[in-house]
Parts: C-alpha cells; structure tokens; sequence
C-alpha cells in the first residue's frame, strides 16, 4: 500500500485513532451520496491489519454509483433507510445479485466485483462498510471508462 511501518518507538494512541465518523457526510453532490473512509491513509495504525471502514451518507435517491475495490472484500450493513444493493459476477455469466436492505441487514460484495448502492426512499440514509484490506482501493466504474485520459 506504500505506506513505510513506523517506528515502534515513537507509535502514540493518536496512531490508532480517528474521530468524525460520527458527523454527516456532505451528500449535495451529482450522486447523491459521500463515503467516509478510514482506512490507512487516516489511521497509520492499520498499516498492515488487513482491515479498513467507511461510511456511506445517502441523500434522498441518493446513490454510490458502480465501483469495485480490487485489494478488498466489503460487509455493509444498514444503519438509517433503506438501500437498494447489488452486484455483477464477471464473465462469462455476468449474474447480478441484489437485495433490498433494512436497517440492520447486512450484504457482502465480493472483492473485485462491481457493485452499487442506492437509496430508495425520500429519507436519508446511512451505512457503514468493513472492508477486508487497510488500502481497498476504489475504482468508480464510470469515471474509469468515461473519465480515462485518453493517448
């Protein structure tokens, strides 16, 4: 993940700390929605640990457009709302799974699989994911392959 292990010498609590995720994320953007990461790059403390969060604000209809994380497995579970969740096998079958989740359910997205999120209420909502990676790493599918700088 290109983060160097600091030195165990001088570690401090702040190392292992992040504080905010208690706070609404921004969600008047063209999706939507906001993700909150803390992964390595806001806990240094993970560097190494295999493991990394986030949380997901959905304005009303908002949604977390197509993406795949290519170092990283996700768990989401529902904590206000109601979401529309899915995601597609790769080739050849292409099969698309998806579920309509309540506060408190739970889905998985497999690593490297393109999956989304959608809000399908007129309130927000909010989910919080773990993710199997300190650096998961994110690929919006849509600015990838419209948003590619071109030779």
């Amino acid at each position: 993940n290109g983060k160097v292990c600091k030195d165990p010498k001088v570690v401090k609590a702040e190392d292992f700390f992040f504080s905010g995720l208690d706070q609404e994320g921004n969600t008047s953007n063209r999706q939507g929605s906001v993700v909150t990461p803390v992964n390595v790059m806001q806990i240094g403390g993970l560097n190494t640990l295999g493991i990394s969060l986030a949380r997901i604000d959905f304005a009303p209809y908002g949604l977390n457009p197509p993406h795949i994380h290519p170092r990283g497995s996700e768990i989401l579970v529902v904590v206000k709302g109601s979401l529309y969740v899915g995601f597609v096998t790769s080739n050849p079958d292409n099969r698309l799974f998806t579920k309509v989740l309540n506060v408190g359910d739970v889905f998985v997205f497999p690593i490297g699989l393109i999956h989304f999120q959608q809000n399908i209420v007129n309130t927000p909502a909010v989910a919080i994911s773990g993710l199997s990676s300190q650096n998961p790493g994110v690929i919006t599918v849509a600015n990838a392959v419209f948003g590619s700088n071109l030779p």
